[in-house]
């Protein structure tokens, strides 16, 4: 697998810098994790603090655009949405049971199904 950075500036507002990149690989498709990794260790910077924003890859193609954000700080993380935060760090999320329905009570003389 190999990273390209395309294109790379410096958000001073929200304290982060923001970064289009290129992979290319061969054989399967890497994982978000993969990347993650691989891109934190092409930039030197710390993976708590990198958001993947998003991995686009076309039909068919062996290569992956990619837009993630380096912010300099946990605190100045609050502003991105949980969801990515909790899915770049490898949080599971526990799936809420609905609660049963009751049925309504039977009326005297009527027959069940």
């Amino acid at each position: 697998m190999d990273i390209k950075i395309v294109e790379q500036r410096e958000n001073p507002l929200f304290s982060r810098n923001e970064i289009k990149f290129l992979v290319t690989f061969t054989g399967a498709t890497p994982s978000r994790k993969d990347v993650k990794q691989a891109l934190c260790e092409k930039l030197g910077s710390d993976a708590r603090k990198t958001v993947i924003d998003e991995l686009l890859q076309g039909f068919g193609k062996m290569e992956i655009k990619g837009y993630a954000k380096i912010y300099n700080d946990e605190n100045a993380m609050k502003i991105e949405k949980e969801y990515k935060v909790k899915r770049d760090l490898g949080v599971k999320e526990e799936k809420k049971e609905a609660p049963k329905k009751k049925a309504p009570p039977k009326k005297e003389g009527e027959v069940g199904a």
